[in-house]
């Protein structure tokens, strides 16, 4: 294709940035002292960096389809409390990402990166705030208090992680569970996520197939997969 503009090369992108001219439109307005809610449209993650820090919120939307345009304004307007949570990474910039030619797992995605994304998966944000209380872990399930903290009901979704220490090379953690539940404003409310077979379910090099395993596995539970969202409760099966 004749496409001839910074980030592109022919139809193909070459960084996950915003063209230029949008970033400098977004900077131009903070800097005359516009506050911007910057509502973005894309399939894919895009490094929004700078964007965090020209906008005082942003709204990924995807591609929402017809009734698109009156669901963000009930959002906008505060006729409906958000609850969105991020299905995918949203890296910094193309330097955060490995090199193409990579085909190993080292860095990619919420299970192997260490580096810290712009945003991460399962992370989202709305009108109000939830806090999480210590679990309590049985034989088949998790019990989790979580609360309200904030003026007004809002969703919360509650995400569950396992990691098994004795795999170095395994993922750093694995989504297993998540509900999606209503919590009124100063509310608690107890939320179980199961604990059976395929939450325990771990690549066995030495089968190369997933296995139920048992051993020591350290579960995170929170409201993303950021570190700092996540408590952590041992377990032995």
């Amino acid at each position: 294709m004749p496409v001839v503009v910074e980030g592109f090369k022919g139809g193909d992108r070459t960084d996950i940035q915003l063209p230029k001219v949008q970033r400098n439109l977004l900077a131009a307005l903070k800097k005359i002292g516009k506050k911007v809610i910057f509502v973005n449209c894309s399939g894919s993650a895009i490094g929004l960096t700078p964007e965090t820090e020209s906008c005082e919120a942003i709204i990924q939307l995807f591609y929402p389809g017809q009734q698109g345009g009156k669901a963000l304004a009930q959002v906008l307007y505060g006729d409906y409390n958000p609850a969105g949570r991020l299905p995918l990474t949203f890296y910094k910039d193309t330097l955060q990402l490995p090199d193409f030619q990579d085909y190993s797992m080292k860095k990619r995605t919420y299970r192997y990166m260490t580096e810290e994304p712009t945003f991460s998966f399962g992370y989202g944000l709305s009108y109000t705030n939830f806090s999480y209380g210590e679990a309590i872990v049985s034989r088949n399930k998790i019990v989790i208090p979580v609360t309200n903290t904030g003026k007004v009901n809002g969703e919360e979704v509650v995400q569950l992680y396992v990691n098994r220490p004795a795999d170095v090379n395994g993922p750093i953690k694995a989504l297993r569970a998540y509900k999606r539940i209503k919590i009124g404003a100063g509310e608690t409310v107890n939320v179980e996520l199961p604990l059976n077979d395929e939450t325990f379910t771990w690549w066995d090099t030495f089968t190369n197939t997933m296995i139920t395993m048992n051993g020591d596995f350290k579960l995170m539970y929170g409201g993303s997969s950021r570190n700092q969202d996540l408590k952590t409760v041992f377990v032995k099966r």
